[in-house]
């Protein structure tokens, strides 16, 4: 048996001259006077009573560092990564050198039909700068998980 030690690529967080500093997941965003932005319901994980569940509203936040002229978009994909659950509209972003911007992706009445690890994708010009898990659960899976615990004793 042959074993290949060549490391799995990892995603880039950067992008010719485009850097994704942060991203953040919320339900709501407003720019406030002073064109200061504020996030409401900031959130990593989705647990609701029963599924499917469908979310009114929720909000991706982008925050870029860079120059020239881009376009950034917001993915979720399935557990399994075959789906696309919903995207957004492509966006332009342009920064002057050394600039900075954040880029708000609003998605209304999205659908989660089953529990498990959804991915957010954050891509700039088509490539894929970041992904990271978004875990959906019921609340019957997680009494499931605890009962588990429980029983055999352990914590992990």
């Amino acid at each position: 048996m042959v074993f290949d030690a060549t490391p799995a690529p990892e995603l880039k967080m950067t992008n010719e001259n485009l850097k994704l500093v942060y991203t953040l997941l919320c339900d709501d965003v407003r720019l406030e006077m002073g064109n200061k932005v504020s996030l409401m319901g900031v959130f990593q994980n989705i647990m609701v009573d029963k599924l499917p569940v469908s979310l009114i509203k929720f909000a991706v936040v982008n925050h870029w560092r860079g120059e020239g002229n881009h376009q950034t978009e917001v993915r979720i994909m399935s557990p399994n990564k075959s789906k696309m659950v919903v995207t957004s509209q492509p966006t332009e972003v342009d920064l002057t050198p050394g600039g900075f911007t954040d880029n708000v992706s609003f998605f209304v009445n999205v659908v989660f039909p089953t529990a498990g690890t959804y991915w957010v994708q954050t891509l700039a010009n088509t490539e894929v700068l970041e992904e990271f898990p978004l875990i959906v659960t019921d609340t019957g899976t997680v009494a499931g998980v605890q009962a588990t615990e429980e029983m055999s004793g352990s914590i992990n």
